[in-house]
């Protein structure tokens, strides 16, 4: 930190040849590229976003170049830079030739001038006016978009949006319509262009570096999928099979849950499940028995699919055991390497081969007809950690999968041809979004089966040719300390993405340097809108660490503390609302009011009912937004959500010393991931070790809710900030860990 601040100090201009040798460069690279910067700051008047814009048009910054170089060009061109008055440095910027052959330049460009009018100029400089359009008039959009996705109606909607039935705010959506998601998926189509041919999935497992990657075609996925590429080459799995087993073995209707890795095959059955009429549950591999406990009981679920092991680094983690102390009714075991599970199952459970078996039971085994149900039918059920008690139960209909497929169309322009690889799991709403959006947009699905942490992922993603890569901000800083990723050629790559955390500038100059400052597109959103509210946009210059935009077809207000909006494009900070007009958002809960926890106490905005979200959002110059947390107590973990409730039940039973505790997080003054804070007040006659108990909370929680959560810091307090009511005054912690974060960063 202190090395880049002391390049901070230094403007564009004050940097000299000894500087760029420091850096990293040899005397005759250092003269040519000071020479080439010092014109590039004569040709551009020394304007921060030219100078910078140039320095990356001509390629004077590569990939190989040390970081510390980069810090020092981008640092030293925004120095004097006020994002005050002038808002964000801005790193990335659209090319007005390529925005026209954007996905929503596409559009724009030809049905702009009819719904613009005259106001239509472009792509880029009419880009929020179409955004604003889309959000007050999205029967037009939506029928815009579908044309352009891969989806296929047994039964044709009605209309796009039926909004007469004012006790539904978010009003009903492709009335009439029967078609089956997973189908879509499947079926080639000429627009967007996605044929037999087309290759659907790539992969690699780990500790296979030097392998070719495997690779599906669209049909071959439809048809079949190689069970794992081991040495003996086993046998051939017949993806028809997977769905007959199921009619064999549960009814139409039933929950079926999985979980395990993102693995080819977990795709399979995910799709599968949905195929065959039936109700999909995710559930992520990284949860401990309680929390794969809590989300069969609450499901309903009458099997679950998992594997053996989860194998990583070379080393086998259980996971069949940890499902099945979870006590669901049957469990099906793959096996996490070699034909077979090699553990011992429990008399009801049953291993994938015999699971597979048993469509050989019925009459047609190799044929199968897939089950088309009303657009509003519940396809699959996700879980968000609420505040408190059990995790809210969300159903996603089948216009969900197509939201989220829009919103990456849209914003991270997916298109036929593109590799997209995002290290996720089918637990969380990425790794779903990522399945629509390759195979409804005519992408490939790039997969990983290992850990995303090291070289052997980076070299998977040089050698499938990935071209959007998705990240979360602890990843990143993971390959950026541990330079993992040097030497690796990621320059295939036009596009990142990322999510779930807050991003750090820093390492996000480190990520985009990769490939020549190609743009990382910033999303956040929700499992209950079954996509983002505020993203990047290809259509718009990027700063780092910020967004851009509302999404298409999307609205929402930033209210103050008393409810109220502020003006529109006026910079503040508050809660926001949206509209709740949101095609594949949720209308219900399985174990929740809907009502109460989304809609309730919501001021009414422009005769709409306001939707709630609990995001604090702050506005900036220029129009950019940067996400400050949760106006609730849930915060993100490792770009998991999880509620502070949660962390302080298991750290109040952690010691016989603790009264009571408090849990928060906060990121540090340059942003970054966030860490978890938890404040404890002793019983009396207790004196607390602080890394100690810092230990104990934290084998409490990696045992108890997930192995990925740790404590970062313990305060010891007297006693906790509380309301007249006796409310826990979480903000309060939370403001005062960031303040001391602060501090520390300047000292």
């Amino acid at each position: 930190m202190g090395k880049k601040m002391m390049m901070t100090e230094k403007s564009i201009n004050e940097v000299t040849v000894e500087d760029l040798i420091e850096a990293g460069l040899s005397l005759e690279e250092a003269q040519t590229l000071y020479k080439a910067v010092s014109d590039i700051v004569g040709l551009c008047g020394g304007h921060p976003p030219e100078v910078w814009r140039e320095v990356v048009a001509r390629r004077l910054l590569r990939p190989e170049h040390p970081h510390s170089l980069h810090q020092l060009i981008y640092y030293s061109v925004y120095s004097a830079w006020d994002s005050a008055l002038r808002g964000p440095p801005l790193y990335w910027f659209p090319s007005p030739y390529e925005s026209r052959y954007t996905n929503l330049g596409r559009i724009m460009e030809t049905h702009g001038p009819r719904l613009l009018g005259k106001s239509y100029k472009d792509p880029i400089s009419s880009f929020s006016l179409f955004q604003k359009f889309s959000a007050h008039n999205p029967q037009i959009y939506w029928a815009l978009v579908l044309k352009e996705l891969s989806v296929w109606f047994r039964e044709a909607p009605r209309c796009i949006l039926d909004d007469t039935d004012k006790s539904k705010p978010g009003g009903t959506w492709l009335p009439g319509s029967v078609l089956n998601v997973s189908e879509c998926c499947l079926l080639p189509s000429s627009h967007p262009r996605k044929m037999d041919n087309s290759l659907a999935v790539l992969w690699r497992d780990e500790g296979c570096d030097d392998s070719p990657v495997n690779q599906l075609t669209l049909k071959q996925l439809r048809e079949q999928v190689i069970f794992r590429a081991f040495a003996d080459r086993f046998a051939i799995v017949v993806y028809r099979v997977v769905a007959n087993a199921l009619d064999s073995t549960f009814s139409k209707g039933d929950v079926i849950a999985i979980d395990m890795p993102m693995t080819v095959t977990a795709v399979v059955i995910y799709l599968a499940v949905i195929l065959s009429g039936r109700v999909v549950v995710t559930i992520a591999d990284s949860f401990a028995m309680r929390e794969i406990a809590t989300r069969l009981r609450v499901s309903k679920a009458k099997a679950i699919f998992t594997q053996d092991f989860i194998v990583r680094g070379g080393r086998r983690f259980p996971l069949y055991s940890r499902v099945a102390e979870a006590a669901p009714d049957i469990v099906v075991v793959l096996p996490a390497a070699g034909k077979s599970a090699t553990i011992p199952l429990r008399a009801q459970d049953i291993s994938w081969e015999d699971f597979l078996g048993r469509s050989s039971q019925l009459t047609s085994p190799h044929y199968y007809s897939p089950v088309h149900q009303p657009g509003d039918s519940i396809v699959h059920i996700l879980f968000s950690s609420g505040t408190t008690g059990d995790p809210k139960a969300i159903p996603w209909t089948q216009f969900s999968p197509i939201r989220a497929a829009a919103d990456t169309w849209a914003h991270l322009d997916i298109q036929a041809g593109d590799v997209i690889c995002s290290p996720t799991n089918l637990g969380w709403m990425m790794g779903p979004l990522l399945v629509f959006a390759c195979f409804m947009s005519g992408a490939t699905l790039a997969l990983y089966h290992g850990s995303p942490l090291g070289r052997g992922f980076g070299r998977f993603v040089q050698d499938a040719k990935v071209t959007v890569l998705g990240t979360v901000p602890s990843l990143v800083k993971t390959w950026k300390s541990t330079r993992c990723m040097d030497g690796l050629d990621w320059t295939k790559l036009r596009l990142f993405s990322s999510t779930g955390e807050t991003s750090d500038v820093d390492d996000d100059l480190w990520l985009s340097s990769r490939s020549y400052y190609k743009p990382i597109i910033e999303c956040c959103g929700g499992t209950e809108l079954a996509g983002g509210y505020v993203h990047g946009s290809m259509l718009q210059p990027q700063a780092f660490g910020t967004f851009s935009t509302t999404t298409m077809s999307t609205g929402f207000v930033i209210l103050d503390e008393n409810g109220n909006p502020y003006p529109e494009g006026q910079e503040c900070e508050g809660e926001i609302a949206l509209f709740p007009i949101l095609m594949g958002a949720t209308d219900k809960l399985l174990n929740a009011d809907h009502e109460a926890i989304y809609f309730r106490g919501m001021p009414e905005y422009k005769g709409m009912r306001l939707r709630r979200h609990g995001d604090i959002v702050k506005r900036i110059v220029g129009g950019y937004f940067i996400v400050q947390g949760r106006a609730d107590d849930t915060m993100n973990l490792g770009g998991i959500k999880t509620s502070s409730v949660e962390i302080e039940r298991v750290c109040n039973q952690a010691d016989e010393s603790i009264l009571e505790t408090a849990a928060v997080s906060a990121s540090g003054a340059q942003g970054g991931p966030e860490m978890l804070v938890v404040f404890v007040v002793l019983k009396e006659g207790f004196n607390g070790d602080v890394e100690k108990l810092r230990m104990q909370f934290s084998k409490a929680i990696q045992t108890n809710l997930n192995p990925l959560f740790k404590v970062s810091i313990v305060k010891v307090v007297a006693e906790l900030p509380r309301n007249a009511s006796n409310k826990l005054l979480r903000r309060v912690l939370r403001d005062q860990i960031k303040k001391e974060l602060s501090a520390r960063s300047r000292m």
